[in-house]
């Protein structure tokens, strides 16, 4: 029997985040795709007994769940230094840099690792990260460097970037995600319109997801609408309503915009954030960077119109299936998402041409896809 261990323990971190969410729907779909006389088991930090639990309910079918000695903090410190607890030889599959680098033959002993880099923020806009991330991730890029067997990356845009920041070689894989298997709307046209009705939404309105961190184009977005050609329409973001000092009220009062034009939410379920997106007018996904364009994927899923800037991992995950608006000269980049946003919305044969064509592009993205692309990622290590 051969074994894939993929490091799960970002799915018990106290906050998962996106990389959580990424390490539960790939490892489901690995155990869901595993050769013959394959199977996944997992490693995760030393946890409490109900931690593990949940991560095994999460993943029916994990062969089973290897426990390190160190804590969460611990054993991310360690693997930074180099002290490299973990099972013992075979191939591991990490989902993030957190993963067990050391030197290591595999012709001898089977051992390989493979290790996930969703973005390259730490070296092109290290303010939207604390300084101990940037420190942590740079430290185990190079350990990546000097003994990872392979890089997986989510876009050709971010392998795009690593090329220029160092040396990988042939080792870098991209392989894309997908949309989360709960992102789903409720059941029955009924049930839809509970959740609309309980989460207070307008009748038509835009939706982004974002923060008002400057990378995010959130504000831009808000300006925007306070423009002559942008219209007369709500806008909800997905996401905090407040970054430093900035928020969003602030943000909309300066745009000129009416109190309660602008609204955050934060806390949905998936089911929530379906309806929420499948009720949008459109989808406007403004960011000047990023290393995949899973909102766009998640909009085209649920056949809402998509607006976005024409950052590299955009353009890749959109294809010709979204209105792309040119993002630098940031002094003119509000009045074209205006032009943009006002186009889609003025333009029913557009709007219907994009519905369509998000549709199909939300095709290419699946999770079994990517699974079989990293179960043959080791195979052909």
């Amino acid at each position: 029997m051969t074994t894939l261990r993929v490091i799960v323990d970002q799915m018990i971190a106290p906050v998962p985040g996106g990389i959580g969410r990424y390490t539960e729907e790939l490892t489901r779909a690995l155990i869901a795709t595993a050769p013959v006389d394959c199977d996944v088991e997992g490693i995760v930090s030393a946890s409490s007994p109900e931690q593990c639990a949940r991560i095994e309910a999460a993943l029916p079918g994990l062969s089973g769940l290897h426990r390190t000695a160190l804590g969460r903090r611990e054993l991310a410190a360690a693997w930074q230094l180099g002290v490299t607890i973990s099972p013992g030889p075979g191939m591991i599959h990490a989902p993030g840099l957190l993963a067990p680098l050391r030197r290591h033959n595999r012709n001898n002993d089977d051992t390989q690792v493979a290790v996930t880099v969703h973005d390259a923020l730490a070296w092109t806009h290290p303010e939207a990260l604390t300084p101990a991330t940037v420190a942590w991730t740079k430290a185990m890029m190079k350990r990546a460097k000097r003994y990872a067997d392979a890089i997986v990356v989510p876009s050709h845009a971010v392998a795009g970037q690593l090329a220029e920041i160092v040396d990988l070689g042939d080792r870098v894989r991209v392989i894309g995600s997908a949309v989360g298997s709960g992102l789903r709307l409720p059941s029955n046209s009924s049930a839809t319109e509970v959740v609309a009705t309980n989460l207070a939404l307008p009748p038509e309105f835009l939706v982004t997801v974002g923060s008002l961190e400057p990378r995010r184009g959130i504000t831009a977005l808000v300006t925007a609408l306070g423009m002559p050609a942008a219209p007369d329409l709500p806008l909800i973001v997905v996401g905090p309503d407040s970054w430093g000092e900035l928020d969003l009220a602030s943000v909309a009062d300066e745009a000129g915009l009416e109190p309660g034009r602008v609204r955050s939410m934060i806390g949905l379920t998936d089911e929530e954030l379906a309806v929420v997106i499948s009720r949008a007018s459109a989808l406007v996904y403004p960011t000047l960077e990023e290393g995949f364009a899973l909102p766009i994927i998640q909009a085209f899923h649920l056949g809402t119109p998509v607006v976005h800037s024409d950052a590299a991992a955009l353009l890749e995950a959109a294809g010709d299936a979204g209105l792309t608006v040119e993002r630098l000269d940031a002094a003119g980049y509000p009045e074209r998402l205006a032009e943009a946003i006002s186009r889609v919305l003025g333009d029913s044969a557009l709007s219907a041409r994009l519905r369509i064509a998000g549709g199909d592009r939300a095709r290419a993205f699946t999770w079994r896809d990517s699974a079989e692309r990293v179960w043959q990622l080791h195979a052909d290590l």
